[in-house]
């Protein structure tokens, strides 16, 4: 069966990360669709009870379709860190404790490769984008992006781990980096390109 083509003009965007949110809008903007935030509704965050990227996604986006009653996009994304077995993963977010300070998850990513006495600092960031309709079907697609950690943390133009992460072939970390650039490059760009080539363009 061939992806649901998208003909609404409105869509909400179910996250409550400003800065998350703000990147998806920017990626958005080229298709003139009325873009709303989770937070402008008040929706409830859903607790995120999923063992995927992609399940949490679509957890999160069923959950803002139903209650808003108009398409939603949610995301989820993380970052695994090869020397870790691949934490934290979907917990990325909840590294940051319950004031979302990714200071203090930048940190523990840092004392924890220490701790284990490696030299390996490969990592990739994963994101999953999932569009669902209020009658519940959904679209998901996902996107990555492979890279090397560093520290201390550099830049101040990304949120969450950008700081700290350097894709392959760049010099400057995602926190560094051109926002035009890190949208061009990034996993969530590489998931935005599946979704809009399968659900809006054309």
């Amino acid at each position: 069966m061939p992806p649901r083509r998208f003909t609404d003009r409105q869509l909400v965007i179910a996250s409550h990360n400003a800065g998350k949110a703000r990147e998806i809008a920017e990626l958005l903007a080229p298709y003139g669709i009325e873009v709303i935030s989770a937070a402008a509704l008040d929706l409830p965050e859903p607790e995120e009870t999923g063992a995927t990227f992609g399940a949490n996604a679509e957890l999160k986006a069923r959950a803002a379709a139903t209650r808003a009653r108009l398409p939603a996009l949610a995301d989820d994304s993380g970052l695994v860190v090869e020397a870790l077995d691949g934490v934290p993963g979907i917990y990325s977010a909840r590294w940051a404790g319950p004031t979302r300070d990714f200071r203090i998850a930048m940190a523990r990513v840092e004392r924890e490769l220490q701790d284990k006495k490696t030299t390996n600092r490969r990592a990739h960031f994963v994101a999953v984008l999932s569009l669902c309709w209020p009658d519940g079907h959904c679209e998901s697609f996902e996107g990555r992006v492979d890279g090397t950690l560093v520290w201390p943390p550099r830049g101040d133009k990304g949120f969450g781990y950008d700081p700290i992460f350097i894709a392959n072939g760049q010099a400057v970390t995602f926190g560094e980096l051109d926002p035009a650039m890190k949208h061009a490059i990034s996993h969530r760009a590489d998931a935005f390109r599946k979704l809009t080539a399968a659900c809006f363009a054309g």
